[in-house]
């Protein structure tokens, strides 16, 4: 119940964003599908949005921001580009967590921007790259903030879609400049026990089909260089399809006291599905128990489906995850444990699969009870809010 979980702004408006036109195409290896109607179109309906999910999860949510998400008014001196970004022009988002007691991680926007050359921390452009080392430090700086203010540390990650999308002809040069900017980040003053850096991986995107600057390699080694300042962020989607995220979770716990987690859903590649309480989500979540680190994970939730009511997309995923960590909690491990120790190969295949038929469900409902919430009745809410509010932003 007290594991905090980033609950990801994005999902509500299919990553559009307020800083940029509203029918500015996504870039950068981004994309969302789906044209289901009542996407919010301001800041004030997508904290209206927020607000009516939080009425329907149980646990304890965070709120996770992209620096896209700014507002700008009359009191903060209106629109500024992103290597402006401060503080102030989140002060409406601290507000409204403050108001129900969340804390808030943060990402630079590094994507749907015409400073995109295509590249932007990697461009062989020293004005583009400064815009974008500048839009970062700006970052650091509201992160701090967010973080001082709310009285929770902030997760702050740094992704792009740098890259290719057709064979390059040099591959070091973009990853060294990559690897330069990240350093000039970073370098901005920062309390690294209320900023958390990460640094994100990707395998590939739309319209970087054949080189990602900023690959699993490059990501986990630049954390590894730099543990003082940073920790490696993993994205269940941004691997190859036969790679699982939760054999990486022990592996890097092994050596880093902290790590995060983008938990999605990719169907085949990185399609940021809404998260499921699915196989390979219930093994992330009992890597992350058996590995006793609840309180060394940083968990955050990433998709966007505009095929469907964004508010049961959130929904959805927040309550799946949920389930995956209580489902685990619930597991015998230490017997198990002991024996995979003892070699007994064929009573832990048993007891693993006597598992799975236990009543779950009746724990999982008991536990919505106790958060006040509950397994039933909560979608007649999301289609009530849906028929009264949604519907009418046309």
């Amino acid at each position: 119940k007290a594991v905090p979980i980033s609950l990801h702004c994005w999902q509500g408006d299919d990553v559009r964003g307020f800083d940029t036109a509203p029918s500015k195409p996504l870039t950068g290896g981004i994309q969302t599908t789906g044209s289901y109607p009542g996407r919010a179109r301001t800041p004030g309906e997508l904290m209206a949005d927020i607000d009516q999910v939080l009425r329907l999860i149980p646990g304890t949510p965070k709120l996770n921001l992209h620096a896209s998400y700014a507002v700008f008014n009359e009191e903060n001196g209106g629109w500024v580009d992103r290597d402006k970004l401060e503080p102030k022009h989140f002060a409406p988002w601290v507000e409204f967590c403050k108001a129900r007691g969340l804390g808030c991680d943060f990402n630079p926007t590094f994507f749907s921007h015409p400073k995109c050359d295509p590249l932007t921390l990697a461009s062989p452009s020293e004005e583009t790259r400064q815009f974008w080392i500048s839009h970062g430090k700006a970052c650091i700086r509201i992160s701090q903030y967010l973080a001082r203010e709310l009285g929770q540390s902030c997760t702050m990650n740094i992704w792009t879609g740098d890259g290719f999308k057709d064979i390059p002809a040099d591959r070091m040069g973009p990853r060294m400049r990559y690897r330069q900017s990240i350093d000039e980040i970073l370098s901005e003053p920062y309390d690294f026990r209320l900023v958390k850096p990460c640094v994100e991986s990707k395998v590939f995107g739309i319209g970087v089909e054949a080189y990602t600057v900023g690959s699993a390699e490059f990501a986990l080694s630049y954390a590894a260089m730099n543990r003082e300042r940073c920790i490696p962020l993993l994205d269940n989607g941004h691997y190859h399809p036969t790679e699982v995220v939760s054999d990486k979770i022990p592996a890097l716990l092994a050596f880093f006291p902290e790590i995060a987690l983008h938990i999605t859903r990719p169907v085949r590649w990185d399609s940021d599905h809404v998260v499921l309480f699915d196989d390979e989500t219930r093994e992330m979540a009992k890597e992350i128990v058996r590995s006793d680190a609840l309180r060394r994970v940083h968990m955050a939730l990433d998709y966007f489906d505009a095929g469907i009511n964004r508010i049961s997309a959130w929904t959805v995923g927040f309550r799946s995850w949920q389930k995956a960590l209580l489902f685990a909690l619930c597991m015998p491990h230490e017997e198990l444990k002991r024996l995979q120790d003892a070699g007994n190969w064929t009573e832990l295949m048993v007891r693993q699969e006597a598992v799975k038929m236990l009543p779950f469900g009746d724990v999982w409902s008991e536990y919505c009870r106790s958060c006040g919430t509950s397994e039933e009745g909560w979608f007649a809410q999301v289609k009530r809010y849906e028929a009264e509010v949604l519907a009418k932003r046309g």
